[in-house]
């Protein structure tokens, strides 16, 4: 069968687990045939899956429940980063001190890359009490890269993107970067594999197959990220000359995101409602939501395959992460 799966953004090292999958021959294993889409932002690849544009669809939780305050219906189908991997970033000699608390950010311009990083960054600064402190401008329309030049050239004192986005524009213009992780944070989800019930329904177990295949090309690129990184390369060259960030940012990914203590007692995949009413309420708090939303609706563990690679996962990746 044939699966289109529409990413959050375009080919970079976040993503490598699933280009290695489908290298690996980990979906064709299991009958599919998957098409990967680049996308535009995960609020934009979370209503294209609930609206049935995409089959299956890379976004985050906190743009999964945005979506459905608008009055659309995506459905999580398994966890795949514990933590965001959303960060506030900045230069020294721009930001004047070692960024390291959120609070520093009070008096400051802050500018997000995307419409899911800015809702992230308002709860942060929610949570610091510093909400209104802060100048968090509104999204450039244009491109997410606009921000790191921001930074650059000092228009504004932060950025918001993924971590090391700083690490990144201070090694291109030998400058000291300052990252602050907004998953240590938050106790949130980062990001989810969306469906929409229809398609669910409809196709139960070409779903528990994407996500066993998937779980597998996870297991296989965090024992080898060389490889992970050498596929991904090998689909868009022009990450050759920023191979070394693309590693680093799969390899955080891979140990700090989402080889978590959760996922060693639960496997790969696994949601707790908990955690998606605590992101629903604190997305509420912050005002940046349509309408009214509905956390135990929103996502589902029926199609979480009962597999060694699933159940077993820490098992699988232990050595590597240690």
């Amino acid at each position: 069968m044939t699966v289109s799966f529409q990413l959050n953004w375009e080919p970079n090292g976040f993503q490598s687990p699933y280009f290695l999958a489908r290298e690996a021959g980990f979906y064709e294993d299991e009958g599919l045939e998957v098409q990967f889409v680049e996308g535009h932002g995960s609020p934009y690849a979370a209503e294209r899956a609930a609206r049935g544009d995409a089959d299956i669809a890379l976004a985050g939780a906190s743009a999964v429940l945005a979506k459905q305050s608008e009055g659309v219906d995506p459905l999580a189908v398994a966890a795949v980063t514990q933590k965001t991997p959303a960060a506030v970033y900045t230069l020294r000699d721009v930001f004047g001190e070692t960024l390291s608390e959120p609070e520093q950010l009070a008096g400051r311009t802050v500018a997000p890359s995307a419409t899911k990083t800015r809702i992230l960054t308002a709860q942060l600064l929610e949570n610091a009490g510093i909400r209104d402190e802060v100048d968090l401008l509104e999204v450039d329309p244009h491109t997410h890269h606009r921000v790191q030049h921001k930074v650059i050239d000092g228009t504004v004192d932060a950025a918001v993107g993924v971590v090391t986005n700083g690490i990144e524009i201070g090694r291109e213009h030998d400058r000291t970067p300052d990252e602050l992780p907004i998953g240590d944070y938050l106790d949130i989800y980062g990001m989810t594999l969306v469906t929409s019930p229809s398609f669910a329904d409809e196709h139960p177990e070409t779903v528990r197959s994407f996500l066993r295949a998937t779980a597998r090309g996870w297991a296989a690129a965090t024992r080898d990220p060389d490889r992970a990184i050498d596929v991904l390369v090998g689909r868009n060259a022009t990450l050759e000359r920023n191979r070394e960030i693309e590693q680093l940012k799969f390899e955080t990914a891979a140990r700090r995101l989402q080889f978590t203590p959760y996922v060693r007692a639960h496997g790969w995949g696994a949601q707790d409602p908990a955690r998606w009413r605590r992101l629903g309420e604190t997305l509420s708090e912050t005002a940046l939501l349509e309408g009214e939303i509905d956390p135990d609706a929103v996502w589902t563990g029926e199609f979480r395959p009962d597999a060694p690679i699933i159940a077993d996962y820490a098992d699988r990746v232990r050595q590597t992460t240690g």
